[in-house]
């Protein structure tokens, strides 16, 4: 399958924004977001996916700041969901059974209506067949020990640490946009978007994330663990990053803030914060 460059991804997602744009009412605001990230992402292919991602934050990096007030949370609530999608996507196992049961969907459709008829009983136990092996392979891929490739997800997230979570402001030793190299420069930030994306991090993680209770844990203490080996320190990083990189403070302290959200102490995924009493006596005034 032939790849496709940056540049015409980039005019996709302007086209894609700019329709976004014009969309009124909250409901089919939210509907159209979804529909642009929940419903598109996960039908590219993997050679796509990481440059159709990089386009979409080029264009929100590029374009943040032209947002007007009136119009700003509906993409606000559009960045939410490719967060989520993005890690909907790279976090949980691709299943053959989505894929099977949309070619055969489409064979159905084209058999005349006659064998439709005489095959609605068939059709009924194979879809319960199918159902059994889905609820197999979904305990399969939580049960098996075998390590998953997580290379995918840390170009992603090397995309986002380029992007919206970039400690920089400004890089001088970025290189120009080369059109004939197909290399087009990502906008650092803005901090407004940092602070969004930081915001919905945690949430659209655990949205994404399969847990299993422990039992008998006590309150402070980890009470859930993470199934499937995800490596947290790994999605983590960018945070990481700008707390300690960053040269505005601010965004330290947002991005600590984050870090010391109460779900990665349930999770085993942070420790639990010590605050000492001071031993300080009360001062009495001179004698």
């Amino acid at each position: 399958m032939p790849s496709i460059h940056p540049i015409p991804l980039l005019l996709t997602n302007h086209h894609q924004t700019t329709g976004f744009y014009h969309s009124d009412r909250p409901l089919t605001q939210q509907a159209l977001a979804r529909t642009l990230s929940y419903s598109l992402v996960p039908t590219l292919p993997r050679s796509t996916l990481h440059r159709f991602l990089r386009a979409f934050w080029i264009t929100i990096g590029r374009d943040f700041h032209s947002l007007d007030r009136l119009r700003l949370d509906k993409y606000l609530f559009l960045i939410r969901c490719y967060v989520g999608v993005a890690f909907e996507v790279l976090l949980k196992p691709q299943s053959t059974t989505t894929t099977s049961t949309n070619g055969g969907k489409r064979k159905r459709e084209e058999e005349p209506t006659s064998s439709k008829r005489n095959k609605k009983n068939n059709n009924k136990n194979k879809k319960q067949q199918q159902q059994q092996q889905t609820q197999q392979q979904s305990e399969e891929s939580t049960t098996s020990t075998e390590p998953q490739d997580w290379t995918a997800l840390e170009s992603y997230i090397n995309i986002i640490e380029e992007g919206p979570l970039c400690p920089l402001n400004f890089d001088p030793d970025q290189p120009p946009m080369n059109e004939k190299a197909d290399y087009v420069p990502m906008p650092h930030g803005p901090d407004g978007l940092r602070y969004h994306v930081m915001d919905v991090w945690i949430d659209e993680l655990e949205k994404v994330l399969e847990f299993e209770e422990i039992e008998g844990a006590e309150e402070g203490q980890q009470t859930k663990k993470i199934k499937g080996g995800v490596p947290m320190e790994l999605l983590l990083r960018p945070i990481e990053k700008l707390k300690k990189e960053s040269g505005y403070k601010p965004v330290r302290v947002r991005a600590a803030e984050t870090l010391d959200d109460e779900r990665l102490v349930e999770w085993g995924v942070k420790e639990r914060k010590v605050v000492e009493e001071s031993s300080d006596e009360e001062w009495d005034g001179f004698d």
